[in-house]
């Protein structure tokens, strides 16, 4: 990697590398999570149920990770095909009130992806402690915000 000096950086366009490291990252992923059969999308599929343990209707789903959809991650509008996966694994069962959960199944399944994110993660901090990813997290929180954007998750 080229070394520029703080001056010069400051003078990189803040666009370009937000975009470039979504992209390398979302496809990172998304090439890592597909090593254990699923998509980035069902893994938060996964985790949103996790959280929700009384269960979540289809609808509710969508609404929940409808936020964290980019071209890269994919539309709102695969979250039926997502699900209906999940529901065909046998890692999720619709209850009679609609209401999705997480099995057995779905559980040690998620396990199994968690796994691999734990490493995902660890390539992707390479080098970068935790003062640093912290530091990032902030200023990108606040461009993020200064431009009209969510200032939070």
């Amino acid at each position: 990697m080229m070394d520029h000096t703080d001056a010069e950086l400051a003078q990189h366009p803040v666009g370009y590398w937000t975009g470039a490291a979504h992209e390398a990252v979302i496809r990172y992923i998304n090439a890592e999570h597909a090593k254990a059969g699923v998509t980035q999308r069902h893994w938060m599929t996964l985790n949103a149920l996790l959280r929700n343990e009384g269960g979540l209707t289809r609808e509710e789903v969508t609404d929940q990770l409808s936020r964290y959809m980019t071209p890269q991650i994919g539309d709102v509008s695969t979250y039926p095909a997502v699900l209906d996966d999940l529901l065909g694994r046998g890692w999720v069962a619709a209850g009679p009130d609609g209401r999705l959960t997480l099995t057995g199944e779905g559980h040690a399944g998620r396990a199994r992806v968690a796994g691999r994110t734990e490493g995902i993660r660890a390539v992707l901090h390479e080098g970068v402690t935790d003062e640093e990813y912290a530091a990032a997290v902030r200023v990108l929180r606040r461009i993020t915000a200064n431009a009209g954007g969510p200032e939070t998750l």
